[in-house]
């Protein structure tokens, strides 16, 4: 038979330890006392224990976040390889298709419109990795976003091009004389001696020398907007040949035409003369496109050889001052 614990305390008195005969009471709530700490210790350790230990659950979870970053990542990699296929075509579409066709590039506000709402993010900001999240869903919303943009324009440009046969008609690709031996050039287009004022100034379309009276052909088919005097040009006639195309011819000495004709490329609008701001006769020519003046000289392909369009520019590039 076990031994019952003994307990003493110390008398001050008499200086001695005397034995304590504790009660029953007394004995219980030690044992309870000392059951109480070691469950608690025994839990302490547990639950030190299990965080350190996931459960199934976690596990599972923590396995399935990594899986899904992991496609995130590859997914923004190949965004990013998509974003620089479509890129090269963006620029293929503005400087070689829509050149060709001589249309305007579509502009960069254009193509990134409706990109610039970030609150449609504002939900996953609270997610893991927002960050990488955020990321990949700007990414893919900018990719949809060009992709209908260039679909839209290859779609212009299918039209364009269905309309080449009547485009060709009417820009001016003549010569607006009859000057197939190129002695009629008599000054080109860019920076020239005024010939009444002596000093360079900016020459904006082509100048040939002619007789009053010689005959001037519409260089496009299109419509005529204008045919009367005007300030410096004398007699003058406007032709709109559409596809962002214009022409002038000054110093005309009649003009044959009336506004709103319809004008085919060849047809005779007027002769030669030597009206309006002119040292002589001859008739001034410009070609305007999209508004801003052009060289004339780049708009001869169908009345010159490629040898004759050389001696044509070397004539005009020669003649340091024009006639107007």
């Amino acid at each position: 038979m076990a031994k019952r614990k003994a307990y003493y305390f110390f008398n001050p008195k008499t200086l001695s330890y005397e034995r304590v005969y504790p009660s029953v009471k007394e004995r219980v709530l030690s044992v309870v006392r000392q059951i109480l700490l070691s469950a608690l210790l025994g839990t302490l350790i547990m639950g030190g224990i299990l965080t350190l230990l996931d459960s199934p659950q976690e596990a599972m979870l923590k396995k399935e976040n990594k899986l899904l970053s992991s496609q995130y990542k590859l997914l923004d990699k190949r965004l990013d390889e998509a974003t620089a296929i479509l890129q090269d075509i963006q620029e293929r579409d503005d400087n070689l298709y829509r050149a060709l066709f001589m249309t305007d590039p579509i502009s960069s506000a254009t193509r990134n419109s409706g990109l610039n709402n970030k609150s449609r993010y504002n939900d996953l900001k609270h997610l893991p990795n927002a960050k990488l999240v955020l990321s990949t869903s700007e990414k893919m919303d900018k990719l949809s976003r060009q992709l209908y943009i260039q679909s839209k324009s290859f779609d212009d440009l299918v039209k364009v091009a269905k309309t080449q046969e009547e485009r060709l008609q009417c820009i001016p690709s003549i010569q607006p004389v009859s000057n197939k031996d190129l002695k009629r050039t008599a000054s080109g287009y860019g920076v020239r001696i005024d010939p009444i004022y002596r000093r360079p100034r900016f020459h904006a379309g082509m100048d040939f020398s002619a007789r009053v009276g010689t005959d001037i052909y519409a260089t496009g088919d299109g419509t005529v907007t204008y045919a009367a005097w005007k300030q410096g040009y004398g007699n003058t006639v406007i032709i709109n040949h559409g596809f962002g195309f214009q022409t002038l011819y000054g110093h005309m000495d009649k003009y044959k035409v009336k506004v709103g004709q319809k004008i085919k490329r060849g047809e005779v609008i007027g002769t030669v003369g030597n009206t309006g701001k002119s040292t002589g006769p001859h008739l001034h020519y410009e070609v305007i496109v999209r508004g801003k003046n052009d060289n004339p000289a780049k708009y001869y392909f169908m009345d010159l050889t490629p040898e004759e369009y050389d001696r044509m520019i070397q004539i005009a590039e020669n003649h340091g001052q024009v006639m107007d």
